[in-house]
């Protein structure tokens, strides 16, 4: 099937991205409201949007206590009216039972109440009071029931079974104090419990990042990749594929969310793939595994280098680099791996002209890209959460220029209007530096809330002409502001699974289990931390999947002598690649309701295309200088080198076709050298090409002989 795609209309398909959102992701399963409610829902999530830039703009200077305990009070509060008990009561518009108003004011208060008697409760330490101690488990309580509403129960299970494990070692040790130390151990400890680290994270940065990525979605620039991507591969074989391919790698890096990913550019990209001649379950299955590669892909990750370069010490630039190569590796397989299907299937890319001009879409759109760029630049030098607000004013600038700008400007069409809407935009760039750079960094962040407000001042006088208007400001905000609330809670039940490992002692149980298992056998040590980290990382958002993945298995392995950024990488893309691994493959079963397709089987295909992000960890494992950990040029260059030939080599193995179709002792053989290729050692890596260059050569001399043999020139000899 290779019809001409020009012209095709995605939405008859009548695909309903909500619908599917609701589906496959918790944290849009939320009620539905209108009228005044609606705007008193909005208003309380643009006012915690405020608070949270704010906070890390005018007043760095605040109490962690203050900071943490405010930023759940909000959350509790909001989650409550927004996330239903169950599915059924989002049908029902403006109806929040009462209870929820009850349970949502008490979370509140409970976190409200440690916040104003922050200093009391330092004092007292490990001697809180029965009020303390009740006060604790109610938030406790709280948070997990919402947690359930918001992401789901597989969470649930693994805190709740450390929780467990907790009590009974604390009855067991000491029954008096039991409840005093898990209640101070879980909730007042902000080093070590439900307040710990990944609270802090999310409350310092990752919810400035949330924020962004609304922002950046209303500026067009999703739309933008996906128009670069067709630029690049439309026109190759298997085209819209690829083209899916690459959109959701740009897009990926900063959406946070697997199942958000493959339902927005899946909603263009799978219909198209359907009609060029792919199966439905092919079709969601690249979709999803793209835009879960998205998130492993630098700079931004979803957010996670951030988080990775806080909890190790490494900086950021650091990481960014080191995930260059496993990231091109892990999409060159999914490209390969296509690009193989389409041969297969004699598949043609789109025509010449639905396909558009790059230099002429990077001219008029690509200072859309602006914003990820500052955001670049300012990792080196200023905070994460200093370098979100930065990239969030570069967004606000970048969309109050015209929409047609530069085509207008390149046609020579622009008039006076149009110069100083063009002109307008450079308002907040002289309002940020004219107060910056006189008073020096002092002013920094004040100068860039001023730049924001200016912003949005701007808004307001150059409404119709720009993309920046008062409502894309709400509905960012809003949706900012909505989208953090599964992760935050999600992250502060990874702080109490922290404060479980910490409080036991069971990081050093688990090490005295597995490190023996290591020295016996590393291939199985990983493996098991592998399974490990799939199961724990089902269903989880992808910022508090890797804080979990951090907490409890990467410790293990760097104890097993691995590198510690190694072992973070390692747990992080096991983490995130459950997003795809039946049974709870949430990305590819949102990919095959927009599909249309089986969920088992396209979750299977999406494992079998993204196999080399199974593959690619124990390579970087094994040899750290992959990850350009004490790597010479000479290093970077045979692994680079060797590499990409066994990826190339597996691609076609799992495909069954190369250049022809592959028999099944030439697949063997293919496979056989490309994983060859994955042990660094000189002699495999010898081995595996002189295989990978065998089957190369086989198949260029069959493909030869079969040009050369006569076409069928009448009915009997094509029959014979």
């Amino acid at each position: 099937m290779n019809e001409n795609t020009a012209g095709i209309n995605i939405n008859e398909d009548a695909i309903d991205s909500d619908k599917i959102m609701q589906e496959f992701d918790r944290e849009s399963n939320t009620r539905i409201f209108t009228g005044w409610r609606k705007h008193i829902i909005t208003g309380l999530l643009c006012s915690f949007s405020v608070y949270m830039i704010s906070m890390a703009l005018l007043f760095p200077n605040a109490t962690k206590y203050t900071k943490l305990t405010t930023f759940m009070a909000f959350i509790i509060f909001i989650g409550y009216l927004i996330f239903p008990a169950y599915k059924a009561q989002t049908k029902k518009i403006n109806y929040v039972p009462f209870y929820d108003i009850f349970l949502g004011i008490a979370g509140a208060a409970c976190f409200l109440y440690y916040a104003i008697q922050q200093e009391e409760i330092v004092m007292m330490s490990r001697r809180i009071g029965t009020l303390q101690i009740v006060i604790a488990f109610i938030a406790i309580i709280l948070l997990i029931e919402l947690v359930r509403r918001a992401v789901g129960l597989p969470i649930i299970f693994v805190a709740g079974a450390f929780i467990v494990y907790a009590a009974i070692k604390a009855f067991t040790e000491n029954p008096d104090k039991a409840l005093r130390n898990l209640a101070y151990s879980l909730f007042y400890d902000v080093a070590n419990g439900l307040f710990s680290t990944p609270v802090y994270v999310c409350t310092t940065f990752i919810v400035l990042f949330i924020i962004l990525g609304a922002l950046l979605e209303k500026t067009g620039i999703g739309t933008f990749f996906v128009d670069l991507a067709n630029s690049i591969a439309g026109g190759s074989v298997g085209g819209p594929a690829k083209v899916a391919v690459i959109s959701s790698a740009l897009e990926g890096m900063y959406s946070g969310s697997s199942v958000a990913n493959t339902v927005g550019s899946g909603s263009i990209t799978i219909p198209l793939m359907k009609r060029t001649g792919y199966k439905p379950e092919f079709a969601a299955a690249v979709e999803a595994a793209a835009s879960t590669g998205g998130q492993i892909m630098p700079p931004i990750m979803g957010a996670a280098a951030f988080l990775m370069a806080e909890i190790t010490g490494v900086p950021y630039a650091s990481i960014a680099v080191t995930a260059i190569l496993p990231a091109a590796l892990y999409f060159t397989g999914i490209f390969l791996m296509i690009h193989f299907e389409a041969k297969k299937l004699g598949l043609k890319g789109l025509p010449k002209e639905a396909i558009p001009n790059f230099f002429k879409l990077i001219l008029k759109n690509g200072y859309l890209l602006c914003p990820i760029i500052i955001l670049v630049i300012c990792m080196n030098y200023f905070s994460a959460g200093v370098s979100a607000c930065f990239a969030i004013l570069a967004s606000l600038i970048v969309s109050l220029f015209p929409v047609d700008m530069f085509s207008k400007l390149i046609h020579r069409q622009a008039k006076g209007k149009d110069i100083v809407s063009i002109l307008l935009p450079l308002i907040p760039v002289a309002v940020t530096l004219g107060l910056w750079l006189p008073f020096g960094t002092a002013m920094m962040t004040k100068a860039v809330f001023a730049g924001m407000i200016c912003c949005l001042i701007l808004s307001f006088i150059n409404k119709g002409n720009a993309t920046l208007t008062p409502v894309v400001i709400v509905d960012s905000l809003h949706n900012g502001a909505k989208n953090t609330i599964g992760v935050a809670v999600a992250c502060g039940m990874a702080g109490l699974i922290s404060g479980v490992v910490t409080m036991t002692a069971l990081g050093q149980l688990l090490l005295t289990t597995l490190v023996p298992v290591a020295q016996n056998s590393m291939f199985l040590a990983l493996f098991l931390t592998m399974l490990c980290c799939i199961v724990l990382g089902m269903g989880v958002p992808t910022t508090a999947n890797y804080v979990i993945m951090a907490t409890i298995t990467a410790p293990i392995l760097i104890r097993m002598g691995i590198p510690m950024l190694a072992a973070h990488m390692f747990v992080f893309y096991f983490g995130i690649v459950a997003d795809i691994t039946p049974p709870v493959a949430l990305a590819a079963y949102a990919g095959s309701a927009i599909a249309k397709s089986n969920p088992l089987k396209t979750g299977i295909t999406a494992t079998r295309l993204a196999i080399a992000a199974f593959i690619i960890p124990y390579m970087f494992t094994y040899n750290p200088k992959m990850l350009f950990i004490d790597a010479g040029v000479f290093d970077i260059i045979s692994i680079v080198i060797t590499s990409f030939i066994g990826i190339f080599a597996v691609a076609a193995g799992m495909e069954g076709h190369m250049f022809i179709k592959l028999p099944w002792w030439q697949r063997i053989i293919t496979l056989a050298g490309g994983l060859m290729l994955i042990v660094p050692e000189m002699i495999t890596d010898i081995v595996g090409i002189a295989l990978v260059v065998l089957v190369i050569v086989i198949q260029k001399l069959t493909e030869a002989k079969e040009k050369q043999k006569p076409v069928p020139t009448n009915t009997t000899e094509a029959v014979s």
